[in-house]
């Protein structure tokens, strides 16, 4: 408990100036923490909430399934199709296509990611933010609860030292 008030002391070091140890405490215990950081209303443009369904999507079982069906699809039209076909056996068409397609998915998933990355953050902050508190406030009742068990004791001497001078 000692090594928590002492790291606590350490890290509020910056942030009290001319605030006392207990101003300190009471304005960490008053601080609001969300119950859900993600639950927050946060801005978003139009191009991100699009890289963020994008890669929903290109990250499914579906995507995959659908892209392969179309995939397998070009190929076989292209090789009934042979001397009319639009993209004949070489599928450099298809080569193409695909390499388009990643070059833009790839960029859109790591915009997502980094979308990602900052709601976990956050998230991370949040719960650290609890954890303090709720260390705080156990170190407070401990505190209270020694306090009390002491003047228990002391109450309870007081009660000996009648009784003993009752029984004289």
């Amino acid at each position: 408990m000692k090594e928590n008030r002492k790291l606590l002391r350490e890290v509020l070091k910056d942030i009290r100036h001319d605030m006392t140890d207990d101003e300190v405490l009471n304005l960490l215990a008053d601080s609001k923490i969300s119950q859900r950081p993600d639950s927050e209303k946060i801005k978003s443009t139009l191009g991100q909430r699009a890289a963020d369904a994008i890669a929903k999507f290109a990250g499914s079982w579906a995507f995959i399934f659908s892209f392969t069906g179309v995939l397998i699809l070009w190929m076989v039209v292209n090789t009934l199709l042979a001397a009319k076909a639009f993209d004949p056996y070489p599928f450099i068409l298809l080569n193409l296509v695909l390499s388009c397609v990643a070059a833009i998915q790839a960029p859109l998933i790591m915009m997502s990611q980094n979308r990602q990355e900052e709601k976990d953050r956050r998230r991370a902050e949040n719960d650290y933010k609890v954890n303090l508190k709720t260390e705080i406030m156990i170190e407070d009742l401990y505190d209270k609860v020694n306090l009390i068990l002491a003047k228990q004791a002391a109450l309870e001497k007081q009660l000996q030292e009648k009784d003993a001078d009752a029984e004289k």
